[in-house]
């Protein structure tokens, strides 16, 4: 994907330096940079809605026009607000931001970086299919890190494999909190919202009410994807005629009965149905497993050896 209106490589923001872009999306340009305060690479985010700004001056951004300012702003003060919040989050599986800033009439974010790749990569590498190994590895983890960004009263609302960032040894991170908002209803903000059909819960696309468990049936869309290789149904088709097969049916043999109903249950429709915290489906987690059955043996020989043994 091609960036445009990026700041070049070596441009002094502060006492970073940029090195080269990573990424970026309709919001915001990522770029890898140099501290030299301490010497070690970050990754600073940039917001510039492309629709709303741009670069005219190849440095300050400016909005497109004056219809568009007003919207610029908003969501920059959102923007804002988010490296606020996060900067004040400290967990090992939650992205660390360890800076944040207002310059060239934008806001920077900057956080830790860390090698890794994210959970689409072994997802499509995989066809998913991913063990149950791997899954409880990368999940409980990850479950800790939500738990403690909604201990401080935050909601992700955009938990998806894009999001989940593995470092070597499997230890996740949970990223990009862009759609982010305070759990209190009084405390959000009437903006545009962000959702990614087949991992947004029903609420999400109604402007339901919004809880840990809108962030639960996200994480079980996640694992679902780990499973399958792809999101599962969109909520808004599920709403009309629910084709979701359950995942204790569609992947018996190859799981845990235990696992498959975690997933089942962070999928209900009705979110009055779903874990309502983030202990609940810990909990559940942490229970002894139902070990998978031997799945049947696959070669003539193996066929042959298992008749043998049950004296066929």
């Amino acid at each position: 994907m091609k960036i445009t209106n990026a700041l070049p490589s070596g441009y002094q923001l502060h006492h970073y330096r940029i090195t080269k872009i990573l990424g970026g999306g309709g919001f915001s340009i990522v770029y890898l940079a140099h501290n030299d305060r301490t010497g070690k690479p970050v990754v600073i985010k940039e917001y510039l809605p492309k629709n709303e700004a741009t670069r005219p001056d190849g440095v300050t951004v400016e909005s497109l026009s004056t219809e568009s300012f007003s919207t610029f702003t908003t969501g920059m003060k959102r923007f804002f607000d988010e490296a606020n919040a996060l900067a004040k989050v400290n967990h090992p599986n939650i992205v660390r931001v360890t800076d944040f800033f207002r310059e060239n009439n934008t806001i920077y974010m900057v956080m830790n970086y860390e090698e890794g790749r994210d959970l689409r990569w072994y997802i499509k590498r995989h066809d998913g299919r991913l063990s149950e190994k791997f899954m409880r590895t990368v999940f409980p983890k990850l479950l800790l890190g939500l738990r403690e960004l909604h201990q401080h009263r935050l909601l992700h609302l955009d938990i998806k494999p894009a999001n989940v960032y593995l470092r070597p040894g499997g230890s996740p991170l949970l990223l990009d909190f862009g759609a982010a908002q305070p759990s209190s209803v009084s405390e959000r903000r009437a903006l545009p919202h962000t959702l990614t059909r087949g991992f947004a819960p029903i609420e999400q696309h109604q402007r339901g009410h919004l809880g840990p468990w809108t962030d639960l049936y996200a994480i079980g869309a996640t694992m679902w994807a780990c499973l399958s290789g792809k999101a599962p149904p969109p909520a808004t088709a599920r709403a009309e005629k629910d084709k979701y097969k359950p995942a204790v049916r569609q992947f018996t043999g190859r799981y845990s009965n235990q696992l498959l109903e975690a997933v089942d249950w962070c999928l209900q429709m009705d979110q009055m149905n779903r874990p309502q915290k983030v202990d609940d489906l810990l909990d559940f987690l942490g229970k002894d497993p139902i070990v998978a059955p031997k799945p049947p043996p696959d070669s003539l020989i193996e066929r042959l050896t298992d008749k043998f043994r049950r004296g066929r």
